[in-house]
């Protein structure tokens, strides 16, 4: 329910503090760390993450003291401990003595020591060692008073996403094994008929290293699946003892945001708490609404449950080619935007800047210039003001829309060999996204198969790959009433990446009422003039099709091109199909379908303005302009007080600044 309520650590209110590695500072400044902390109104560090070779120094090694004195100390000023369990980076000592471990490329590099997540997620040896380590910290802390977060290794997958060492190749014959049973459940679904790729047994399959030309798409397919799942192993591992030795304390592992490598509806079954690291680039002057994209994909991953903002850059970051730093009042805003869309926490990377390394240039709570900066003034101020919106922990928010979020099909999509190169989920997906979040309207990421009954409207921007099962439950829904949106390209391929024939979208033909006879892509630069009933025009781009109908009804045509008089928009009932891709003019199809459905929009905004409810009781407005901005008020706003300028009464219209906040709390919010 949307009024529910629920604290994801002990630590009431909204959580805030970053990334804190001690191991990189003298132990005496550790007591100015923790005094300013306190300062900064900091309620939880990041510990440990990269702090493998100091806790293991050696085989037989261990050094806790410092990790024991650094505890009490943050205990003792009233800052809680998400506590790492360091097992991103294996330490030189490891790496020297079993160089198996290290990840190698398709082409069959070994990749070195000297950055950072450098091990084959396959490697019994990494796995083995990181379990280990992971045994020893909770052992040692389970229960400690300043733990109130476990942190398992750290954004999993940034660098390495799959090894093609011996050692993977026999983990994914162990996989495809446990998949398909034998070759020939293999063959079957790889179409092995195909240029004699015909096996007799597994052992003969190898991972998709660098060949002559294009490689099987299934094999493709089913290897990123595998390295996803090879990854999620290695994060089980260290979940299991964590679940065995401190129970009771939650689990988490750092997401990155909309990460294609990683089956996030998987590993967030495996969570107790969602967490998400985002960066999003204040180069970009619509960075925020990807970013309202991401975080509504962290709410989503449990059921709406609140999530954990765990990394941001308090200004700039050190890794783009251009590192552009955050206006004053930015950082402010943007994490408002993440509490406005589920978060319990904000978090930054880091706390204290680096003074060596590669990310010594990445900005900090408390930067190179220390308490004289602009940096450090703005940590402490937005400090103060995220405890006075503690009332905001635990919120729900509700959504009447949802975006179906299949990565399997993802995954297929990009795989080469396709009609067009361009037709990338991203892409895909943002413009739909964007006109929700133009019109305030809030919006859930469902998988396939999820419960659908709370939704007026579900939308699918584009699922390439669809099951049958996948295609019965979109059926379902429009059959009962439900407004189903479906995107171009959708239903060509099954689970194993072979071709649904009979035409496109083969499993949704007799739900969507259409059928498609060939697929026409757009060269870049191209666009094609589409035509509404009422006689306006949309412009198509990217992608179209040559799409005839079966019992649907055109709803706008192409008005140029080869295709002119074809259907370009069709509805049945309340299932339409875009068979073209509409970029920024898809929000003049989705009005309609939104209006008939009876969705509204959380409130009606200026451009530039964001609108999000969370709980019945807050009303978040975030001014993302450069100018100021009025904003109308329904009654049941005008008397609420603004928790961060309390003095201030809104009123029927509320005047937001550049970059303004206000966060509306109603004094009796009704019960939903």
């Amino acid at each position: 329910m949307s009024g529910e309520r629920q604290h994801l650590t002990r630590v009431p209110g909204l959580l805030y503090g970053g990334d804190y590695n001690p191991e990189q500072w003298p132990e005496e400044v550790w007591a100015e760390d923790a005094k300013l902390m306190r300062e900064a109104g900091v309620t939880m560090a990041t510990v440990g993450v990269f702090a493998w070779a100091r806790l293991q120094p050696g085989p037989e090694e261990w050094d806790f003291g410092w990790l024991d004195r650094l505890l009490e100390l943050l205990d003792a000023h009233g800052v809680a401990v998400d506590l790492a369990t360091a097992t991103a980076s294996p330490p030189a000592w490891l790496v020297r003595a079993h160089p198996e471990l290290l990840p190698v490329t398709a082409d069959g590099v070994r990749l070195e020591f000297g950055s950072r997540q450098h091990y084959c997620p396959s490697s019994p040896v990494y796995r083995a060692a990181a379990v280990r380590l992971t045994r020893a910290l909770a052992a040692r802390y389970a229960g400690h008073p300043a733990v109130a977060l476990w942190h398992v290794h750290n954004e999993y997958g940034d660098h390495v996403t799959e090894c093609f060492c011996p050692e993977s190749a026999a983990d994914f014959r162990r996989w495809l094994g446990r998949r398909y049973g034998d070759a020939d459940g293999l063959n079957a679904a790889w179409g092995t008929g195909f240029w004699s790729q015909h096996y007799r047994t597994l052992d003969e399959v190898e991972p998709p290293r660098t060949a002559p030309g294009p490689v099987n798409p299934t094999q493709l397919l089913d290897w990123r699946r595998f390295c996803s799942d090879a990854l999620l192993e290695c994060y089980r591992a260290e979940r299991a003892v964590l679940a065995e030795l401190a129970p009771g304390t939650p689990v988490t592992t750092n997401f990155m945001s909309m990460f294609k490598a990683l089956d996030y509806w998987k590993w967030a079954a495996e969570e107790d708490v969602v967490s998400d690291d985002a960066y999003p680039d204040p180069a970009d002057p619509q960075a925020y609404v990807g970013a309202a994209l991401n975080y509504d994909l962290m709410r989503s991953l449990k059921g709406g449950a609140p999530w954990l903002l765990l990394e941001q850059a308090p200004s700039a970051v050190s890794w783009r080619p251009v590192n552009v730093p955050k206006l004053p009042g930015l950082q402010r805003l943007w994490s408002l935007q993440a509490v406005s869309r589920g978060a319990d926490a904000v978090m930054y990377f880091q706390w204290r800047a680096s003074r060596a390394g590669a990310e010594k240039f990445h900005s900090a709570m408390l930067p190179h210039r220390g308490t004289d900066s602009r940096g450090w003034r703005e940590s402490v101020r937005f400090g103060a003001e995220l405890r006075q919106l503690a009332a905001v922990a635990g919120g729900r928010t509700r959504a009447e829309t949802a975006i179906v979020l299949d990565w399997d099909s993802w995954w297929a999509l990009e795989l080469d060999d396709r009609p067009s190169a361009r037709m990338r989920w991203p892409e895909l997906l943002r413009p739909w996204y964007a006109a929700l979040h133009r019109r305030s309207i809030a919006v859930d990421f469902v998988p396939p198969g999820a419960e659908l009954a709370q939704y007026r409207v579900v939308l699918a921007p584009n699922l390439y790959l669809l099951r049958q099962t996948t295609a019965d439950w979109l059926g379902a829904y429009a059959a009962t009433g439900g407004h189903l949106v479906c995107g171009p390209f959708s239903g060509v391929v099954d689970e194993h990446d072979h071709i649904h024939l009979g035409g496109y979208p083969a499993p949704l033909r007799e739900t969507l009422g259409v059928v498609v006879d060939e697929y026409w892509p757009l060269p870049e630069g191209a666009t094609t003039t589409v035509t509404l009933a009422d006689g306006r025009e949309l412009t198509a781009s990217r992608w179209t099709e040559w799409l005839e109908t079966i019992d649907a009804q055109p709803v706008a045509r192409y008005a140029s091109g080869p295709l002119t008089g074809l259907p370009a928009v069709t509805r049945r009932g309340t299932a339409w199909y875009l068979g073209c891709d509409l970029g920024p003019d898809t929000g003049a199809v989705l009005d309609t379908v939104l209006a008939e459905a009876r969705v509204r929009p959380v409130l009606d905004t200026p451009e530039g303005v964001e609108a999000t409810r969370r709980g019945p009781g807050h009303l978040f407005l975030l001014n993302h302009g450069d100018h100021p901005a009025e904003i109308d008020l329904p009654e049941e706003w005008a008397t609420a007080t603004d928790l961060l300028d309390p003095a201030r009464t809104p009123g029927p219209a509320l005047t937001l600044g550049p970059l303004g906040v206000a966060v509306l709390q109603r004094p009796t919010p009704p019960t939903e």
